[in-house]
């Protein structure tokens, strides 16, 4: 079957406003940051701990059940309920005016978002043929490109605006320019809302030759899902699932690793940058704890979702797990992550210092020049990426995804070592126009190797480590050594440095994806 499903483009364009939204709301802090670490008092990695962790942990945590809940329940409404959650989240940003409140926001923007790529995906490849997919993937990663660009064009031009308006005066509420563009942002997306919540729901796996039947109790699923990687209850749960005593003791290896692990991480964050602690609750908290203390919770619920998988769906264990390329897959996107949210956080801030420029000036011109790359240049990877795998199945998507990670870290030292701004956008435009190669390829790969009723799991597990470490990390660590070394520039350009593992890990998914592929059925059915 190679038609699109009726409404298909009807869909695709509510879905990818999502993507849109989720990335506007989630990105906005980006261009708001010199104002916050002005009003609240805060650094670098206190910025990044917001920016990356305390959203990332929620995000990654929660897109487990609602991933599962994507796999089995209506995801038209699933969609609605979430956008609307997630906006009067960011709402609650405009009233924040302490760390906490903030951190608070930030944590409801992360819960209400975790439904957006299970969801949307699981969605969006009941309507679009196999064929078409990598056209699908471009379409939404245009539109996340479109919500990084407008979050930068809006919440600066609001933020200003605001703020120039009031210079001198009580601004009603006492709000700040970035209390108002929180305020803002959070607008259309209970729009957005009722929309989705009026979109067809079509019938699931049908595109791929697989009909499934509804499932009989999603909710109850995403609740157990949820009980078995939360710690503590999940030993619960992994006892009544029939685990045996070696499950246990792998499992609290694996805890006592992770620890000790976090705890040299942490005492290695405060030697290279020793930050005064926050109060949260009445309670000093050091920033760096706090991070490390995150990223290990993040690393063991993905431990705990594996062993459970294997306990409670054996047959999407066998699947997951028994495709190298999949789980080479989930690494790249996660490294990759973990350079793009790492620059993509302090791109705003590094302009600014930089450059000279005004809030409103880098608002409008690296929003506008982002957006517009981050749109082109998908729209033009995707349908390539799907030409090439009809002629080369074996390495034809893979082939634009590995150009476009392995060329743009060394075009990342051009751009920003340019001496003018004017001399930046120029050089970004190619940048940027490489850089958005990665993703259509590498979705398309990673959703082809597991059954139509396992995606919305297999995105979560995505975004689990995706989130944990790729987002958890990377804006953390350049606003780390930033505050350390007092030099922006060199910290973002630093994160390259990862870009060295995603080339081998590309290499080899070249060579197995259409392998692995193809074994598809045998994984499942030998479960």
């Amino acid at each position: 079957m190679n038609a699109v499903a009726k409404g298909g483009w009807y869909a695709l364009a509510l879905v990818a406003l999502t993507n849109a939204m989720s990335l506007l709301d989630r990105q906005i802090l980006a261009i708001l940051a010199p104002a916050i670490k002005k009003d609240l008092a805060i650094g670098d990695a206190e910025m990044g701990l917001l920016y990356g962790t305390v959203f990332a942990l929620f995000y990654a945590l929660f897109s487990l059940p609602v991933g599962r809940l994507a796999d089995g329940w209506v995801r038209t409404r699933l969609l609605g309920i979430s956008i609307a959650f997630w906006s009067a989240a960011t709402a609650l940003g405009g009233l924040a005016g302490s760390f906490a409140t903030l951190a608070l926001s930030r944590l409801g923007v992360g819960i209400g978002e975790a439904a957006t790529q299970p969801a949307g995906t699981s969605l969006i490849y009941d309507y679009w043929p196999k064929p078409r997919r990598g056209f699908v993937m471009a379409v939404l990663a245009s539109a996340i490109a479109l919500g990084l660009g407008g979050s930068l064009v809006l919440g600066g031009v609001a933020a200003q605006a605001w703020t120039e308006r009031y210079a001198g005066t009580v601004a009603p509420f006492g709000l700040k320019g970035w209390q108002f563009a929180f305020l803002v942002a959070s607008a259309p997306g209970f729009v957005l809302a009722l929309f989705l919540l009026r979109l067809r729901e079509p019938e699931r796996g049908v595109m791929d030759g697989l009909p499934t039947a509804p499932d009989p109790r999603p909710f109850a699923a995403s609740l157990e899902l949820l009980g078995s990687v939360l710690p503590g209850l999940h030993w619960i749960g992994m006892i009544r699932r029939g685990g045996d005593r070696g499950t246990v003791l792998r499992n609290l290896a694996g805890l006592a690793a992770i620890v000790a692990l976090m705890v040299v991480l942490t005492r290695v964050s405060m030697a290279v940058s020793p930050r005064p602690p926050f109060v949260i609750a009445g309670l000093a908290i050091n920033p760096h704890a706090l991070q490390w203390t995150v990223i290990g919770f993040g690393v063991f619920v993905i431990v705990n979702l594996v062993q459970g998988m294997r306990l409670s769906d054996p047959q999407a264990h066998r699947v997951i797990t028994r495709s190298p390329t999949l789980i080479m897959a989930i690494a790249v996107g996660t490294l990759q992550s973990a350079i793009n949210y790492g620059m993509m956080a302090f791109n705003p801030t590094f302009l600014i210092q930089s450059y000279g420029l005004s809030m409103r000036e880098t608002a409008l011109q690296f929003g506008m020049v982002s957006a517009g790359m981050g749109i082109v240049g998908p729209m033009l990877w995707g349908p390539l990426s799907d030409r090439l795998h009809r002629r080369y199945p074996g390495g034809g998507r893979a082939g634009v995804a590995l150009f476009a990670m392995a060329v743009s870290p060394l075009l990342s030292f051009w751009v920003y070592t340019a001496p003018a701004a004017g001399t930046f956008y120029g050089r970004f435009v190619l940048y940027g126009l490489v850089l958005t190669g990665w993703m259509p390829p590498l979705y398309a790969i990673l959703y082809d190797q597991v059954l139509p009723r396992m995606r919305g799991l297999t995105a979560s597990l995505y975004l689990l480590a995706m989130t944990i470490l790729g987002m958890g990390i990377g804006p953390y660590l350049v606003g780390l050594l930033s505050d350390a070394t007092g030099n922006l520039r060199a910290s973002m350009l630093s994160i390259n440095a990862v870009a060295v593992p995603i080339v081998v890990l590309m290499l080899l998914i070249a060579r197995r994806a259409a392998r692995d592929e193809a074994a598809l059925l045998e994984r499942a059915g030998s479960a």
